[in-house]
């Protein structure tokens, strides 16, 4: 496995109605590299958003769907999402105020 630098492994933030109401609780869902692990999303989080701390990080792998053109069947790419839970005395994440 290549080594993952902490700015590679958040790709962008998740924002439906799902994970809208999750803020109330302190969680917040992002896509991630397929490749990171638990331990390197919290540190991202914590080293990108000043003031975060990291309470827990639940991931999902998402498989790619089944895609035709012609006769050729194919897949798109497969993508993780984690949702990080922080603990109370920890700061909002901003990038999801304003939303």
């Amino acid at each position: 496995m290549a080594d993952i630098k902490y700015y590679d492994v958040i790709l962008k933030p998740v924002v439906t109605e799902k994970s809208m109401n999750g803020q109330a609780e302190k969680k917040y869902t992002f896509l991630v590299n397929p490749e990171s692990n638990k331990s390197q999303i919290a540190e991202a989080v914590e080293k990108m958003f000043e003031g975060t701390k990291v309470k827990k990080v639940n991931t999902l792998n998402i498989q790619g769907k089944k895609r035709r053109r012609g006769m050729v069947v194919g897949r798109t790419a497969k993508k993780k999402k984690a949702i990080v839970t922080l603990t109370e005395d920890s700061k909002d994440i901003e990038i999801f105020t304003g939303l």
